[in-house]
């Protein structure tokens, strides 16, 4: 039996086309209504893996297959209080691998110093949201997007 790896892997030009297919997957999926936190060009894809400030972009990865993408940005804008936004391919829901990406992410805003993480959810994606509901955010309904909650977490500083 072959012993496969998951790693978790900061977003990195090498990665791209990675990124890239794993963002059409979303697409073909139906799943991009649910997780569209910027422009999936190849040029805007290549700007956000090349990369070089205080907002973090991560992947989950197995054997070079992208299995995850998860993100934590506004550091870059000024906000105190960075927006963590996470997407899991189609194929491998289920096993556990959004809460451990979440995990992770909170472990990484803790380790910059934020008190507090925020997302975005569409009030009709269930799913996630009972995901972050077990992880402790409290939601509340977005203003100017009725269509959509807003989520926050404490999380410990370490």
């Amino acid at each position: 039996m072959g012993h496969t790896s998951l790693e978790m892997v900061r977003l990195a030009p090498q990665w791209q086309g990675g990124l890239l297919q794993f963002l059409n997957d979303l697409k073909e999926s139906g799943d991009d209504v649910f997780f569209s936190p910027h422009p999936t060009d190849e040029d805007s894809i290549r700007r956000i893996a090349s990369f070089d400030g205080k907002d973090l972009y991560y992947l989950l990865v197995e054997k070079n297959r992208v299995l995850g993408y998860g993100m934590l940005r506004g550091w870059d804008e000024g906000y105190q209080i960075p927006s963590l936004g996470l997407a899991i391919h189609p194929t491998a829901r289920g096993l556990g691998l959004g809460k451990m990406l979440m995990d992770f992410l909170h472990l990484l805003a803790s380790r910059r110093g934020a008190g507090k993480v925020r997302l975005r959810v569409r009030a009709n994606n269930e799913k996630a949201i009972c995901l972050y509901k077990s992880l402790g955010y409290v939601f509340e309904k977005e203003i100017s997007q009725s269509d959509f909650l807003v989520g926050f977490k404490g999380i410990e500083r370490k």
